[in-house]
């Protein structure tokens, strides 16, 4: 029997699948694990199951010992671990993609028409009991039929939200490290062009790419100042692939119309730039948030978790 540490609280069930074979130390408390706290925790563990809360580096990894075989992140993104520390140690890497793609490219959208339509804004005039009435050019937003999404990364989640775009009438533009296939590229309508093209001519640009060196502040200054002044950026991908600072600056000097983010640079720090702006729609990182796709997800940890301890090839190898 090998010893499974979990970083944090996941779904009973998954606890109980990796109990049915393993001894299991896991963290219930509701607060995230400390440091300290978690280096301990590991010492001697076969494998951790940890989510992107926790740093997963090579003093991790040495604190747990020779013998962990397995990291199995509660996440699709694993910008959280070492990647390349783990695989000098033999150690096997996993996420869970797949199965939070609706539930992401549901919160973009929502993302996109609180936007557009000024919901947020909407919103916090009622309950700050301001006195209001419908009239001709009372918070006018921009209808999305005939518009232009410009996704940034078209993997899953990028076609996903896509198809959910392409319903409300919109054309659809994407950016991405290769081509998509050609028969989904048909049924969406989308054709690929460069970033700076993307960034000109679309309505909405929408982030869907992994975060790494190579997207750190994709969406600077400059990027930014290349888009309409009407358009909306959304990220629901990882905060530091914008530029916070440089995106409160322009949304403040209306440089684009709006922004709206599922994600931030330092969670849970905002930017108090976006915090002052009616034009910023902000929710705390709500992508994966639904009770199918959270238990799926750590499920999928599970399934990772014991394959790797089986000697198998989990469902879901990073490295």
């Amino acid at each position: 029997m090998s010893r499974v540490v979990v970083t944090g609280r996941i779904p009973e069930t998954a606890l109980e699948k990796l109990r049915a074979e393993h001894e299991v130390d896991a963290w219930s408390r509701p607060e995230s694990i400390g440091r300290g706290e978690l280096l301990r925790r590991v010492a001697g563990a076969d494998a951790v199951v940890s989510l992107l809360t926790e740093r997963i580096d090579a003093e991790l990894l040495d604190a747990a010992g020779p013998q962990l075989k397995v990291v199995a992140n509660v996440a699709v993104g694993y910008d959280n671990i070492d990647v390349p520390a783990c695989t000098e140690r033999g150690i096997v890497a996993t996420n869970t993609p797949g199965v939070l793609t609706e539930a992401t490219a549901d919160i973009a959208l929502g993302l996109i028409l609180m936007t557009t339509r000024r919901l947020g804004e909407g919103e916090r005039l009622i309950r700050s009991g301001q006195a209001w009435k419908w009239g001709m050019f009372f918070l006018l937003g921009s209808s999305l039929k005939g518009k232009t999404l410009g996704i940034v990364g078209m993997g899953g989640i990028g076609q996903a939200t896509a198809r959910r775009a392409k319903a409300f009438g919109m054309e659809i533009v994407y950016q991405s490290r290769s081509a998509i296939d050609p028969a989904i590229a048909a049924e969406l309508g989308a054709r690929r062009v460069e970033l700076d093209e993307l960034l000109a001519i679309s309505d909405v640009v929408s982030l869907h790419c992994p975060y790494g060196p190579a997207t750190h502040h994709l969406i600077g200054a400059g990027q930014l100042a290349s888009m309409k002044s009407s358009a909306y950026l959304v990220n629901t991908a990882r905060g530091p692939i914008v530029d916070e600072a440089a995106l409160a600056s322009a949304l403040r000097d209306g440089q684009i119309a709006g922004a709206g983010l599922d994600v931030f640079e330092d969670e849970p720090a905002v930017h108090p730039g976006l915090l002052e702006l009616e034009n910023a729609v902000l929710v705390p990182h709500l992508g994966s948030a639904t009770v199918e796709t959270r238990t799926a997800m750590a499920m999928l940890a599970a399934d990772n978790t014991l394959a790797v301890l089986s000697d198998e090839r989990p469902p879901a190898p990073i490295n």
